[in-house]
């Protein structure tokens, strides 16, 4: 008997150990503040409205344009080097990234994105500051390498 309680006892362990693992990596897409992807997936009617290495993005979806529309500001007293944006849309779409740009210290920029697609109901945005994700010299960096074919056209006009 007293086998079988330490056997159930390691089984309940277990489990709960699984149980807090499951519920602590729902609706989140990235560990970190510096990671690619901003966190829960936001409903279309979800306002994004966060920090990220210095750059604030503020971002709402407009669905009679079917864009993305907001700013990106820098929060900082030093100026950010080659900060753009990206959304990615629930249907693994990406939009952008919109042209870098360097931002002064305190400032703001005005951010749109359009998509040419409506078969999404969810996205998820972040801003991205310096050469380390997709920069390198160019307005679309890594993207520009990539093709446009993975992207289907998604987010090629904006600011």
């Amino acid at each position: 008997m007293n086998q079988t309680n330490v056997i159930l006892g390691a089984i309940v362990v277990v489990l709960i150990g699984i149980v807090i693992i499951g519920c602590s990596k729902k609706n989140t897409l990235s560990q970190s503040e510096d990671g690619e992807e901003s966190g829960a997936e936001l409903a279309l009617n979800e306002t994004y409205d966060r920090v990220r290495n210095g750059a604030r993005l503020i971002l709402t979806y407009d669905a009679q344009n079917n864009s993305f529309n907001g700013t990106v500001e820098n929060t900082t007293s030093e100026t950010l080097k080659q900060v753009r944006v990206e959304v990615h849309l629930s249907n693994g779409k990406e939009l952008g990234p919109t042209p870098a740009a360097d931002l002064a210290a305190n400032e703001k920029r005005d951010v749109q994105l359009i998509a040419t697609s409506t078969d999404f109901d969810g996205w998820t945005a972040h801003p991205e500051v310096g050469e380390g994700e997709h920069g390198g010299g160019s307005e679309r960096g890594e993207h520009s390498r990539e093709g446009d074919s993975e992207h289907d056209g998604e987010g090629d006009e904006h600011n």
